[in-house]
């Protein structure tokens, strides 16, 4: 091998190395046979270079004499052979070069070829876009990873990777590692255990976030902390979601909200330009949670169409449909959402709809559609349009609808779940007429979220984000006494409709953290038991501090238009968090239970 080992990549070669004897190492990414001339396509992870093989020419260096016989060796190539080939660059004549390939104007005439390793038949043909199933794909993982798709994606996340601890440390951020093996604790998902080995029936958990030992880090007086941090949940997978994941984990002492908002802003100005040359707003726009949910059905909106959801509450009583009276009689509200274009949508269209918005809990969705002239004589039919003839006009004005447009209303006497099934049809719409650039980057700051929310199967409140995020100053007084009504400083950032990062101001008082635990209905006992080593460090001193975890996997799968972040990971799991390729979770040997004292009981 030490006489075949590469002097260049596949990716290096241009019109300035001509006539010089080069070695390359690849895979045969494609072979075409030409009747005594063989051409192959060798590909590594720097690109592309055909080979030529053709023992006839007369330009073939004198070590081709030597050669056992080239065209034999040729002729054993297959798809993804792994070879060393020696050889001559030269110039493509003119009408042959490929301009659409870096290498495209040179290739290699070969005078050596040799295989360093050969490959069994292919369970999917290796493309730029491999169209094997998922599970296929990540049975064979190995020879996915060698398509170009791959290959740019996982690039784009070493460069994302790289941009963010570059920017960090500039900042002024320490990057601080904190432990694998913690305490667990509660966090809103399920723990993943580790069992003890030298501690019979005790376990270690794996970190659901780093979010007690970074506050613990602030305690400690480190100021400015973040971390490239992997994070694990025992929760169901789906698109942007997966058993394990990345967070850039970031945290701040003495900050406010916008302190923080700013540094997450500015990283993403710097992640962005310097990987794909793209340039962000210097402010995101901002939203507070109550006007993301009126206005978009939603706390992770995507702003890059628009539709937004209109207040129909203002013509239900000059109308005569009591199941809209009935909702917002009982406290609820009703919602409506033009549809541009939609009047010629079909009954099974709309049924459609209907019953994505009863997913989310609506009772069913009314509808209306506009008729008439462009300009003017425009009115409703269909529908509920026959309860609302004597207000029509108010109806088309106020909603600025057109002729031609189509009219989706929910009433619930929750007006959460009226505004939530709107919202999820709009984003339905939005995917299917496909409102939204693809090539646009719309981020967006929620905040003013509410503190707690009420948890109507076990009858208590119960933290909206997590246990030890700061109510704003205003409502102190009230924490006991409207819950409901409390607003916390924290803030999430959204991306094309994805909720990209999440943080806010944390407690850093111990008698508020005790309020904030009792609202939640956690004794003192067991808020000592699992959060001692936390609250015990805010009684010396600790201070005001705040931070935010963007996703590192869902921000590279929106930078590289992906929908699923599988595509940017490189070992992932599959939708049942089972690795096919390795055959991971599997059984383990008894002796291995043993040892660590756990009895299995099979289902």
């Amino acid at each position: 091998m030490e006489t075949m080992k590469r002097t260049v990549t596949c990716g290096d070669l241009r019109v300035d190395r001509a006539y010089q004897t080069v070695v390359l190492n690849g895979w045969v990414h494609r072979k075409r046979d030409h009747g005594g001339i063989t051409f192959i396509n060798l590909r590594d992870r720097y690109g592309i270079t055909q080979v030529v093989v053709d023992t006839k020419t007369d330009t073939v260096v004198p070590a081709a004499a030597t050669v056992p016989d080239l065209n034999a060796v040729a002729a054993e190539l297959r798809n993804e052979y792994c070879i060393a080939v020696e050889g001559v660059v030269r110039l493509r004549p003119e009408e042959m070069a490929n301009p659409a390939m870096p290498t495209g104007a040179v290739e290699v005439l070969a005078s050596k070829i040799v295989i360093l390793n050969r490959s069994e038949p292919l369970p999917f043909q290796i493309d730029d876009e491999i169209n094997a199933s998922e599970d296929l794909r990540l049975t064979y993982r190995y020879l996915d990873m060698r398509s170009e798709h791959i290959q740019r994606r996982i690039k784009l996340r070493s460069d994302v990777t790289f941009a963010v601890r570059e920017f960090m440390i500039k900042q002024g951020f320490y990057e601080i590692e904190t432990p694998t093996f913690i305490k667990p604790t509660p966090e809103g998902a399920r723990d993943y255990l580790v069992p003890s080995r030298l501690y019979a029936g005790k376990f270690y958990a794996l970190p659901q976030s780093p979010q007690l030992y970074k506050q613990i880090l602030m305690a400690g007086g480190f100021d400015k902390y973040f971390q490239i941090a992997r994070c694990y949940r025992d929760e169901d997978s789906r698109g942007d979601r997966q058993p394990e994941f990345t967070q850039i984990d970031i945290e701040m002492s003495f900050v406010s909200r916008d302190d923080v908002l700013s540094i997450t802003e500015r990283l993403m100005r710097y992640v962005f330009m310097k990987t794909l040359n793209i340039a962000l707003p210097e402010r995101f726009k901002r939203l507070t949670w109550k006007e993301s949910q009126e206005k978009y059905g939603s706390d992770k909106p995507d702003l890059r169409f628009g539709m937004e959801l209109r207040d129909f509450a203002p013509y239900v009583e000059a109308g005569g449909f009591q199941a809209f009276k009935d909702a917002l009689a009982g406290g609820g509200g009703v919602k409506a959402l033009v549809v541009r274009g939609g009047a010629d949508y079909s009954r099974k269209r709309i049924e459609e709809l209907e019953a994505h918005a009863k997913i989310y809990k609506a009772k069913g969705m009314a509808w209306m559609k506009t008729t008439g002239d462009a300009a003017h004589n425009v009115a409703l039919e269909g529908g509920v349009a026959k309860f609302f003839t004597a207000n029509a006009g108010d109806i088309i004005t106020g909603l600025d609808a057109a002729s031609g447009d189509i009219i989706l209303i929910v009433a619930d006497a929750k007006r959460k779940i009226a505004n939530a099934a709107l919202g999820a049809v709009r984003a339905k719409l939005g995917k299917d007429l496909r409102l939204a650039d693809p090539r646009a980057f719309e981020f967006v700051w929620i905040v003013d979220f509410p503190l707690f929310e009420f948890n109507e199967e076990e009858n208590h409140w119960e933290a909206a984000h997590h246990l030890f995020s700061y109510p704003q100053e205003q409502y102190h007084d009230m924490l006991e006494s409207d819950p409901g009504a409390v607003l916390g400083d924290l803030y999430d950032l959204v991306l094309n409709g994805y909720e990209l990062a999440s943080g806010s101001i944390r407690v850093h008082n111990p008698e508020l953290q005790k309020r904030i635990f009792s609202i939640a209905g956690i004794s003192p006992e067991d808020a000592e038991r699992k959060f001692g080593f936390l609250t015990n460090a805010f009684k010396y001193g600790a201070p005001p501090h705040g931070g935010i975890a963007p996703g590192l996997d869902r921000l590279v799968m929106l930078m590289a238009g992906e929908t699923s972040i599988k595509e940017v990971i490189a070992f992932p799991k599959n939708s049942f968090a089972v690795s096919p390729m390795d055959d991971c979770p599997c059984e383990v040997e008894q002796k291995q239970l043993d040892e660590l004292h756990v009895v299995v009981r099979t289902p």
